[in-house]
């Protein structure tokens, strides 16, 4: 088949896993040819950002969720694993497809791989078209004065509101024309996306709601319950003050348009200078998402490398039983601990507890950012390379905005400030529960009577300290001046 001739439309679905605000399914629909959806699992060993296990629980019940709402529409969508491209041009030739639309992906790789798509279709006469579903602002419409990308969040978000205002999304199609014949499927179990020996998800199905569905009515309870309070309470995390989207963005369940539209709906019929405070404070979020997509777009060695070319020689240090202490939640300091044992259980983590841990693991412990950024990347469901790149390199002031250079976070200080009651600890940490609140953030500080009254046996049923946050801190901004000479000022809040 050639580009002008008839036959069926391949939509290959990737991370914009949903019916509405899909234009590439919309447009597809829109030519008059059948429509063929296809999701393919490209899991290559070799590949450097393989999904990590939450995500992989995630994918399976996003894509369960995708393919009911397809066939309610009246087709199927088919399930292939493998290499996109050859899959891509097996389906093509066994449907005798004219074309395949997708929605674009900004990761590095993907786009080196989309491009090779891009290339081969049309080198065979066939229709290759990609769209935009997954961004405000494409990486390549948002550049300074002098041409070149932001490095500085405040001014890129500044032009980008500056721009033409974001396209309303399309709603959901009623029906999807299939083929009469689609091609064989994988079943989706068969792909063993869940885990099993041992089922470690059941923290996950307690928290989640996955598919394009639970992300709308996280964002409608979000709008509804949280946004009046959001500018105050973000910080918090023993209070519902955030909207817990992430996942559902990252996985395409909803878009930011869609977001962005139902923001400034909500705001038309209140606009009190609270929810509008609100309103922007939230908004500016999706900003710093869009922000971390046009660092990875313009700088794609981000994900391994700093941003700041000084920092490829800082002296990390390497020591597997400090950063396994920091990953199960044992370092001695509750509020780093509760936040570890939370993403293990939820494969999630309030946004001010993940730079603490951050913080921590790179400035307290001296261990490099990257392990981090893998850690999170394993156990975190809403895992995206462009945010959680962008988020640790921002910690380590190794990233984009150089006031984060010296920033080191006080665990105790920052938990008594954010947990001011210690709820978020207690629940996260049960055998510090019976602690008072003076001492939940600091129980090695409470005296032998405080700590029998509450059961607690450090060293026994909550562990020590296993660094001295001042030292940590002061050998910390040792190292770091070492790297960069400019007398920018030192925080420790």
């Amino acid at each position: 088949m050639t580009a002008n001739g008839s036959g069926p439309l391949l939509v290959w679905f990737r991370n914009d896993l949903r019916l509405s605000d899909n234009p590439a399914l919309l447009a597809a629909i829109q030519s008059g040819e059948p429509v063929l959806p296809v999701y393919i699992f490209d899991d290559d060993p070799a590949a450097s950002w393989q999904l990590g296990g939450a995500g992989r629980w995630w994918l399976h019940h996003s894509l369960a969720k995708l393919r009911d709402a397809i066939a309610e529409r009246g087709t199927t969508i088919v399930l292939r694993r493998g290499s996109a491209l050859r899959e891509l041009h097996v389906l093509v030739r066994e449907v005798g497809a004219r074309g395949v639309y997708w929605n674009r992906c900004y990761e590095p790789a993907a786009l080196a791989r989309d491009t090779a798509i891009k290339d081969a279709l049309r080198a065979e006469g066939l229709e290759a078209r990609s769209f935009n579903a997954n961004l405000l602002f494409e990486p390549w419409t948002v550049k300074n004065k002098a041409g070149k990308p932001f490095q500085v969040f405040t001014p890129f978000w500044r032009h980008c509101l500056g721009l033409a205002a974001p396209t309303p999304p399309d709603a959901a199609p009623a029906h999807i024309p299939g083929m009469m014949r689609p091609p064989s499927t994988d079943k989706l179990d068969d792909w063993k996306l869940l885990p099993v020996q041992p089922d470690w998800a059941a923290g996950l199905r307690a928290a989640w709601v996955p598919g394009e569905e639970g992300g709308q009515a996280r964002l409608v309870q979000f709008l509804d319950e949280a946004i009046v309070d959001y500018k105050a309470m973000r910080d918090r995390p023993d209070l519902p003050g955030t909207s817990r989207l992430s996942p559902h963005l990252h996985f395409g369940e909803i878009g930011p348009r869609q977001i962005w539209r139902a923001v400034q709906a909500r705001i038309a019929h209140n606009r009190e200078p609270g929810i509008m405070a609100a309103a922007e404070t939230f908004l500016r979020q999706l900003g710093w998402r869009e922000f971390s997509y046009s660092l990875l777009y313009y700088f794609p060695h981000l994900p391994e490398k700093p941003l700041r070319s000084e920092f490829n020689s800082f002296s990390w240090r390497e020591d597997a039983a400090l950063l396994e202490a920091w990953q199960r939640g044992m370092t001695g300091f509750p509020i780093v601990d509760a936040g570890m044992r939370e993403l293990w259980h939820t494969g999630w983590m309030h946004n001010r507890v993940r730079m603490i841990v951050a913080s921590f693991l790179v400035k307290d412990l001296l261990l490099p950012w990257q392990v981090g950024a893998r850690w999170f990347w394993d156990t975190l469901v809403d895992a995206d390379l462009a945010n959680n790149t962008a988020g640790w390199q921002w910690t380590a002031g190794c990233g984009a905005d150089a006031a984060p250079y010296f920033r080191v976070f006080n665990p105790i200080t920052q938990g008594k400030k954010f947990d001011p009651d210690g709820a978020y600890v207690r629940r996260w940490l049960p055998e510090l529960a019976g602690l008072p609140d003076a001492f939940i953030h600091n129980p090695w500080q409470a005296n032998l009577m405080t700590l029998n009254a509450a059961n607690v046996v450090l060293g026994e049923t909550y562990p020590w300290p296993i660094v001295d946050h001042a030292v940590a801190r002061e050998r910390a901004l040792a190292a770091f001046s070492r790297v960069n000479k400019s007398g920018d000022w030192v925080e420790d809040r």
